[in-house]
């Protein structure tokens, strides 16, 4: 896995963040991780901090003002990535909802397989989630067809936030006109390499619901996922 970095956003995750560190880096002695932290009131920064004379040089540190959404960490964390030398640049989340242990599977298929996008899927092989009320996975199932049906991707997990993006990728983007900052930044980056014909796989993963600490997810961001959608379809189609 190198020239592979993995961008983990955090927001009062001090209960998680040494661990998924320790296991992200379990996976390869090449791998890097940056940690995009917005100030968390729980002084997970500087936990990350101390971490970091633990592992010099192969684990880094944005701290941002203030929370400012999910989409914007990613893509402070995507332009800080393209600034060096990565080949290989994942999303992630830092409650172990995404299983480090899948990393090589996503970094497989890039690498060696041709993806130019790897996505963590949960619906490729079924609904493979743990720990998510009825209500929820119905929720994220049903709303991944909906981006589907209007989109027109034959993606069966568009808000998958489990993802690697080869570097070309994210250059061939401009990043400035990502719009959205909730989950809908996930659909927004998958429509974005779909528009552009990049090769997308999606490699199976079981989705484990966080055990410790506060979901981030809200009405707000579920609504900008869903009028969002229609929003960035019509733009795209205008733009032929």
């Amino acid at each position: 896995m190198t020239d592979t970095v993995v961008i983990i956003p955090t927001y009062n995750e001090i209960e998680n963040i040494e661990a998924i560190i320790k296991a992200v880096f379990s996976q390869s002695e090449a791998v890097h991780v940056l940690i995009v932290d917005d100030n968390s009131p729980d002084l997970t920064g500087l936990k990350v901090k101390e971490l970091q004379k633990e592992f010099p040089d192969r684990l880094f540190l944005e701290v941002r003002k203030q929370k400012s959404g999910l989409g914007t960490a990613y893509i402070h964390g995507f332009k800080w990535s393209l600034k060096r030398t990565y080949q290989y640049i994942f999303e992630m989340d830092a409650d172990f909802s995404h299983d480090p242990n899948d990393l090589p599977k996503l970094h497989h298929a890039c690498h060696v397989k041709g993806a130019d996008v790897a996505i963590g899927s949960r619906y490729i092989t079924g609904v493979n989630v743990v720990n998510w009320p009825m209500s929820r996975v119905l929720m994220s199932y049903f709303a991944s067809r909906y981006v589907r049906i209007i989109t027109g991707m034959k993606i069966h997990d568009t808000t998958a936030g489990f993802v690697c993006y080869k570097r070309t990728v994210l250059e061939s983007i401009n990043l400035d006109t990502v719009k959205f900052i909730g989950y809908a930044f996930q659909i927004e980056m998958k429509f974005k390499a779909y528009l552009k014909k990049f090769y997308i796989v999606e490699v199976p993963v079981i989705f484990t619901d966080r055990t410790l600490g506060e979901s981030k997810l809200s009405s707000g961001i579920i609504s900008e996922a869903i009028f969002g959608v229609i929003s960035m379809k019509l733009k795209s189609l205008f733009k032929k």
